[in-house]
């Protein structure tokens, strides 16, 4: 690992309930998607880790699984793989969503962050969504909780203060290695990626009963003599009837998702793809520990 005079770098983990604007916000930092975003809660499965650098500092954030009492195996390892970043940083983000009330589940990890021993920074997200004259309430509700190295309201959306808080945390870094080079912005291969792309868009075209019951694993991906990669990737879920959904009416529905998620992973690779999709019934996986450790839902498979 490179190390340059006076250069500054760390680990910060985003942590948080589901949907507050964690997998937004690395995005908008290292200027690219490297996490998909939904409305859906529990979007994001694994810790991902994305890259800030310039010339003077490397920050590594990890975004994590939204936190949330946990109903299954899968949600067990979310919910172990969000608390176990606590303890391999230099920092914490703990970030809520404005347009939300403080509830059990924030008061639930604000007792988890009460064992770190780093900084913790209270980042109210969404702040565009809210009338500005409710910004102090909220944020007195959350001083009283817990002593808060820095509070920054920010809009991961719109970029309001993200410079600021990235600012911040640099001067309050220590001296270090760069990890990553200047242009690799994530951590994770280009396969993980391109199946959580492929679940985005299956999450944004599917009714409620889907999300918490896919998962995507790409079989193979290739690229042919004529520079074009060839991907075949498996949708897994939990029923016959969750097939259907995701298939369509004659297969209406599971083209438009492959059509969104070729566009998207043609902007990432750089390359023309052709994408296929098959979907595979693996009934109650998300309780079987062979299923999630194949689909990288386990500790030592943690991309």
């Amino acid at each position: 690992m490179e190390k340059a005079e006076n250069f500054k770098s760390g680990f910060v983990a985003i942590v948080g309930r589901p949907n507050v604007g964690k997998s937004t916000f690395l995005n908008r930092v290292v200027g690219q998607k490297i996490a998909i975003m939904s409305d859906k809660a529990q979007t994001t499965r694994n810790k991902i880790q994305g890259v800030y650098t310039t010339k003077d500092a490397q920050i590594v954030f990890l975004d994590t699984p939204g936190i949330h009492k946990p109903e299954n195996k899968l949600d067990e390892y979310m919910d172990a793989s969000a608390l176990s970043s606590l303890r391999e940083v230099e920092a914490v983000l703990f970030m809520v969503s404005a347009t939300e009330t403080r509830g059990a589940g924030d008061n639930y990890i604000i007792d988890q962050l009460k064992k770190v021993d780093v900084p913790v920074y209270l980042i109210i997200n969404k702040i565009d969504e809210i009338n500005p004259d409710k910004l102090l309430v909220i944020m007195d509700t959350y001083r009283k909780a817990y002593d808060w190295a820095e509070v920054f309201p920010i809009s991961a959306l719109r970029g309001n203060n993200v410079d600021e808080l990235i600012g911040n945390l640099i001067d309050h870094l220590p001296e270090g290695p760069k990890y990553y080079p200047d242009d690799q912005v994530t951590d994770h291969p280009e396969r993980f990626i391109v199946q959580e792309i492929v679940r985005e868009k299956i999450l944004e075209n599917t009714r409620q009963e889907i999300p918490h019951s896919v998962a995507v694993y790409v079989e193979s991906m290739k690229t042919n003599e004529n520079g074009k990669v060839q991907i075949e990737a498996s949708i897994i879920v939990d029923r016959e009837g969750q097939k259907r959904i995701i298939i369509g009416k004659g297969g209406a529905l599971l083209k438009y998702i492959s059509i969104g998620a070729r566009r998207e992973i043609e902007k990432l690779l750089g390359s023309k793809v052709n994408l296929k999709l098959w979907i595979r019934v693996q009934s109650g996986w998300r309780d079987k520990d062979t299923a999630l450790n194949n689909l990288g839902y386990s500790e030592k498979n943690d991309y």
